[in-house]
């Protein structure tokens, strides 16, 4: 599988996590849809099927992420 470039996961993570902080869910269409838009570009990057995971996956490929970091651990 084709992964993205770190530097582009960076990018859909900082967005995806703009449009939260801003509670684009709850905000106009337009906003949910970017918000939507940006989860679905952050799963598809990822090979993953839902945000939280593609969250996670997306933050291990960036720079400076620790092998031992037990964020990826799913309880």
């Amino acid at each position: 599988m084709l992964m993205a470039h770190p530097a582009v996961l960076k990018d859909l993570v900082e967005q995806y996590e703009a449009l939260r902080a801003l509670h684009a869910e709850n905000g106009t269409a337009e906003a949910r849809q970017r918000m939507n838009d940006v989860a679905y570009t952050l799963c598809v990057s990822t090979g993953t099927r839902d945000i939280d995971a593609a969250l996670i996956a997306a933050r291990h490929r960036l720079p400076g992420a620790r092998v031992e970091d037990d964020s990826l651990l799913i309880a």
